[in-house]
């Protein structure tokens, strides 16, 4: 199967879940390309998609969402999964006794579940390096907060969680018949 890796990364820690994601599909005899969503245009020559994106404060980033909405005609007739990466740290509950995975769920994957039905989305731990250069109006003022101090810098990526997905999608994959408009 012919795949899309698309993804929108603000400094590079989704990027890399999606080039882990493309290493892993590859390796199973799928034909992957890994590009950034705001550079694609043409989506009619892939058999399936996987999408994901960064999300700051319980949101995906926009030229992700923009990317599912621009081509939702096509992506639901197709095989999709959905992941995002963000929190940061290493607890795995709130305060509250909540999964972080869960609660930091983007706000779009609600709609975007309703209109491209996709297979699965996931949740990733993300990575912070308080020394990176804020992007963004957003992290310009955070940067200037005293709670940007109290957030744990590292990468928190975990990379069994992310190859276990990427298995599980090869292998549902291997077992989808190709689209009959783009069998080759």
């Amino acid at each position: 199967m012919k795949v899309l890796v698309a993804y929108a990364s603000r400094h590079g820690a989704t990027e890399g879940i999606a080039e882990r994601i493309a290493e892993a599909l590859q390796r199973t005899g799928h034909k992957v390309d890994v590009e950034r969503a705001e550079n694609v245009d043409d989506v009619d020559s892939y058999d399936a998609f996987v999408i994901g994106a960064a999300a700051y404060m319980f949101h995906w980033l926009k030229e992700a969402s923009q990317f599912v909405r621009r081509h939702r005609e096509l992506l639901v007739s197709r095989p999709v999964w959905l992941f995002s990466s963000g929190p940061i740290g290493t607890d795995t509950v709130d305060k509250e006794g909540r999964d972080v995975l869960e609660v930091t769920r983007p706000r779009e994957f609600a709609e975007l579940e309703r209109s491209v039905r996709p297979r699965d989305m996931r949740v990733f731990f993300g990575a912070f390096y308080p020394e990176a250069p804020p992007i963004g109006i957003a992290e310009r003022v955070m940067a200037m907060t005293p709670a940007r101090k109290a957030m744990p810098a590292g990468d928190f990526r975990d990379w069994a969680a992310i190859e276990a997905w990427a298995a599980s999608i090869a292998q549902e994959l291997s077992a989808v018949p190709r689209p009959a408009a783009t069998a080759r």
